[in-house]
């Protein structure tokens, strides 16, 4: 009962940031007030879902700066954790299927984030070119789930090479993110809610400038998967 009563603020609290992230992403293309926003909207969620934050590594990056924060996923809950924590302007690279959600959604499109098809190689290199001139031109960072999907468990999974590719191009540094915890809030396939405490762990940045060639993208692939494995364990 008290999880259904929950959710149905946070669905409605949702929907009234999204008719207001639609109309900001219209009158105000610089998206200041999307980015705004988007720290009310996602401390709104955390609250209403009786969750606690705890954050370390922020004096490892530079709030000014742009990077590419590649993350682990396993919860719905790891977009609006990593919107409250991140001090920078950043989007996410969203997948497609998110894009059919109403209200919500629709405002992504909108917003400065960056929908991705997972399925189609060609649009997905599309989005990855859309990705750098948002960096590029607006000095957005972003944030990239280098496993492409939920882990089920919680675990670790394979990373794709989209997010090191990206990086690569623009030539901004990675910072490995760590996320811990998120998976016993809401585990993937649930809409069970429980109170608990996602722990957020930001390590220095890693440079990019220096890879060039395939192999060196997978080496950098494989370091940062390793780093988040080492935080995630601990």
């Amino acid at each position: 009962m008290i999880t259904s009563i929950k959710i149905f603020f946070i669905v409605l609290h949702t929907f009234i940031c999204s008719i207001f992230a639609m109309i900001f992403s219209i009158i105000d293309r610089s998206h200041t007030l999307y980015f705004k926003l988007s720290k009310y909207f996602s401390g709104g969620v955390l609250w209403l879902s009786g969750i606690k934050l705890e954050v370390t590594g922020l004096e490892n990056f530079n709030k000014s700066e742009t990077y590419v924060f590649v993350s682990n996923h396993s919860s719905q809950y790891d977009i609006v954790t990593l919107q409250k924590v991140i001090p920078n302007r950043m989007a996410i690279i969203f997948k497609k299927e998110l894009a059919k959600i109403p209200f919500f959604g629709w405002q992504l499109k909108m917003g400065p984030y960056v929908m991705i098809d997972r399925e189609n190689f060609e649009k997905a290199m599309q989005s990855i070119e859309e990705a750098k001139e948002k960096m590029q031109k607006q000095n957005i960072s972003i944030v990239v789930f280098a496993e492409g999907t939920r882990s089920k468990t919680g675990e670790i999974q394979p990373f794709k090479r989209g997010a090191f590719r990206l990086a690569t191009k623009v030539g901004y540094p990675i910072i490995p993110t760590t996320i811990v915890g998120s998976n016993k809030i809401m585990p993937k396939g649930t809409y069970k809610l429980r109170r608990g405490t996602i722990k957020v762990h930001f390590d220095k940045p890693i440079s990019s400038v220096e890879i060039k060639t395939r192999q060196e993208e997978i080496d950098l692939m494989n370091h940062v998967r390793e780093i988040i494995i080492s935080h995630h364990s601990n």
